[in-house]
């Protein structure tokens, strides 16, 4: 038992010796490749085998060849091992640097493709990051080109749009000045009628960059759709009187919502003036609202024609105001981009599609949750 202890103790001491060494060397090549590390490893496993052998073979007080054959044993374990780390070190190296190539590509604005061949799992678990990351980085820049492309939309609109009514005002402004106008009374309410126009359109821009800056407050409150939908429909009806334009009210359940009643009166009222102006004379604009499931789903259909499919997705863009015949006067884009933007916060979605003859939007809103519960 003695003896084995003392084996025991001989080789852990050569051992520890020679791991100490390594330790050291590593921490001075730590910066260096990983196949340089893997042989530094390689090397003090070897050292450490050879080390510990010795020291027991000096104390066991082996003969001289009998050390030499264990010397060369050692020897010729420590040449295999040490090119097999440099090979895998190699191979890990090579593997490394087409990663970081293929990295470097979508880093410059390109997409990740992951480079062909094995490799280790955590080079492939690293390579399925930076694909995820490649997709998650492009989707971002198309949404940036989006926006992009809808701000100046809306600037380019938004600057026609005021430009028409202060001309009018101006024309106006100096006709009465000029004492050339045979009927004031007319030229006033024309320029009232300008200015609630660009009150307005001034109201809608304030309201758009409340909801993008996310300051857009909400109160809400528990109330009946029905209740809703009534207020939203006795706003509107001079409108579409003026039109000639017929309002339906569908089948209408009177389920109860948590909304913030001013904000969702708005977001009816600019669906159903946008239905109204879009459906031609002796038409029909019908709403309705439904309980499915967790939501209630409120629709306002018109009798527009329908909407282009390629359209469809940019329905709900700022500024977007479909083709020259499809825009309404005086519309500056942003009443379905502040629909969208109210619904949103209040944790819904608003959808539009073709039907017959027309298009539907409807807004989905979550269902208020029974007191009971």
């Amino acid at each position: 038992m003695r003896d084995m202890l003392l084996i025991a103790l001989f080789s852990f001491l050569g051992a520890g010796a020679a791991g100490l060494a390594g330790a050291v060397v590593l921490r001075l090549l730590r910066h260096r490749s990983v196949a340089v590390s893997l042989t530094v490893v390689a090397a003090v496993t070897v050292t450490a085998m050879l080390a510990g052998t010795l020291a027991v073979a000096q104390a066991m007080f082996l003969s001289p060849h009998d050390l030499k054959v264990v010397t060369m044993v050692v020897a010729m374990a420590a040449v295999v091992s040490l090119a097999t780390a440099l090979l895998l070190g190699r191979w890990v190296v090579a593997r490394s640097r087409d990663l970081t190539l293929a990295a470097r590509s979508f880093g410059d604005g390109g997409e990740f493709a992951a480079p062909g061949g094995a490799s280790t799992a955590e080079l492939a678990s690293l390579s399925r990051e930076l694909a995820a990351t490649s997709d998650r980085l492009a989707a971002s820049r198309e949404r940036e080109r989006a926006l992009e492309t809808s701000r100046r939309e809306l600037v380019a609109w938004i600057s026609h749009d005021l430009r028409t009514p202060l001309a009018g005002l101006r024309a106006m402004s100096e006709a009465l000045e000029d004492g050339v106008v045979q009927d004031p009374r007319r030229y006033y309410r024309q320029i009232s009628t300008e200015v609630d126009r660009l009150n307005s359109m001034v109201g809608d821009l304030f309201e758009l960059s409340r909801i993008h800056a996310g300051t857009l407050a909400l109160s809400p409150t528990r109330m009946s759709v029905y209740d809703l939908i009534g207020e939203a429909l006795a706003g509107v009806d001079p409108l579409a009187r003026e039109h000639g334009v017929r309002l339906v009210g569908g089948v209408v359940d009177a389920v109860p919502v948590d909304v913030d009643g001013k904000e969702m009166t708005r977001v009816l009222a600019n669906l159903l003036v946008n239905a109204i102006r879009r459906t031609p004379a002796d038409g029909t604009v019908a709403v309705a609202a439904e309980r499915r499931e967790e939501w209630v789903v409120l629709s306002v259909t018109d009798g527009c024609g329908g909407i282009p499919e390629d359209d469809l997705p940019r329905v709900f863009d700022t500024g977007w105001r479909g083709t020259q015949a499809r825009t309404p006067p005086g519309g500056a884009g942003l009443g379905l981009a502040i629909v969208r933007g109210i619904v949103e916060a209040h944790a819904g979605r608003a959808d539009v599609h073709n039907v017959i003859g027309g298009c539907r939007f409807e807004v989905r809103l979550p269902a208020a949750l029974s007191l009971s519960s």
